[in-house]
């Protein structure tokens, strides 16, 4: 859903500024899609992603849902809006639950105000804090929170500080990542990467902040996520399991029928044609090599008991990651841990090149 009400400086997803008229075209846009992709797939999560999703009215999200299980079947269903605190009131988050959302994850990035502002933020700490609770009080009991950390003006107690604010909450969930000055951003174009705390004080916070939330109750299962027992992300585990989705919208990404495929940036394109243009990224997926990245992300790690022909040569080259202490090596599985995953892609590289 490529709608927002403002850009975050931080921000390279795809965007453009939220119009009603134009987000009904979408809507449709969206439907024709939804239909195109029919048969006898069986659906299990919904994701509805941005953008700023939650700032679509409620009607065109049931329109959307209501073509998913028109055309395909859906069993018992994982469904997640991504919402942001300045969009949603009761009412609405009334009526998202009753049309059979049961996730929402909420960008509330920090509990710190000034934190908040420096990332360009249209909310403060009390609008997420209240938000949460009126999601709660919905009959929401699957709520995750987004946390940023390396942020401007933070400090390992500003940090620990959000921590046990969030832990307070009634909520399941904590995804948390660290802030990345990406190309095609503002923060880019300012040169806001003199301004952050430097990368030794990041990684403090990271470890700081897995040991701080496992002692809340909150295990860590992939290297940016977070969920107490039962609650992991049934949606984004598809992506590090190697599992085949369907992805909808201008940006958006798939694996499906055995191949990946990319839509254009191009929202004009993707309202006006009857079905989205799919350029294939990738022919044949789902190597070693692709498998071993993607769960390697995972707390439980890479089992090699399937690939025994890369069994002998991958553990070699573990055994000094683990005299370092970066993962752990048993019954023919590779995990990572927590300071393992602060360099996972040098790990990944040295075991998988």
């Amino acid at each position: 859903m490529p709608f927002c009400e403002k850009k975050c400086p931080y921000c390279d997803f795809y965007s453009v500024s939220y119009c009603r008229d134009t987000a009904r075209l979408y809507t449709d846009a969206v439907i024709r899609n939804i239909k195109a992709y029919r048969g006898n797939a069986e659906i299990d999560t919904i994701y509805f992603g941005g953008g700023t999703p939650s700032i679509l009215p409620v009607e065109f999200i049931t329109s959307i849902l209501q073509a998913v299980n028109e055309n395909y079947i859906v069993n018992e269903a994982e469904i997640t809006i991504e919402i942001n605190p300045k969009t949603v009131n009761t009412k609405k988050l009334l009526q998202l639950r009753k049309m059979g959302v049961n996730r929402v994850s909420i960008g509330v990035q920090s509990c710190v105000d000034s934190e908040l502002e420096a990332l360009g933020r249209i909310h403060n700490y009390d609008e997420a804090r209240k938000t949460v609770l009126s999601a709660y009080k919905a009959g929401f009991k699957n709520i995750s929170c987004d946390l940023m950390l390396g942020v401007i003006g933070q400090t390992v107690d500003s940090l620990i500080y959000s921590i046990n604010q969030l832990c307070k909450l009634p909520i399941s969930h904590v995804s948390a990542y660290m802030l990345k000055i990406e190309e095609n951003t503002e923060f880019n174009k300012q040169n806001i990467i003199d301004s952050l705390p430097c990368e030794d004080l990041v990684s403090d916070m990271y470890l700081l902040m897995v040991e701080n939330l496992e002692e809340n109750g909150f295990s860590q299962y992939e290297i940016s996520n977070f969920s107490k027992i039962g609650f992991e992300s049934k949606h984004n585990l598809k992506y590090w399991e190697c599992k085949e989705y369907i992805g909808i919208g201008p940006s958006s990404h798939s694996y499906f029928n055995g191949k990946r495929t990319a839509v254009p940036n191009s929202l004009q394109d993707f309202i006006e044609l009857d079905r989205q243009t799919e350029i294939v990224t990738e022919e044949n997926p789902g190597s070693f090599e692709e498998i071993a990245m993607l769960q390697l992300r995972l707390k439980e790690g890479l089992c090699l008991t399937k690939f025994n022909n890369k069994l002998d040569s991958i553990m070699n080259k573990a055994i000094p990651f683990e005299k370092m202490g970066l993962l752990t090596i048993s019954d023919n599985t590779i995990a990572l841990t927590a300071k393992g995953f602060l360099v996972s892609n040098a790990i990944i590289g040295g075991l998988l090149l």
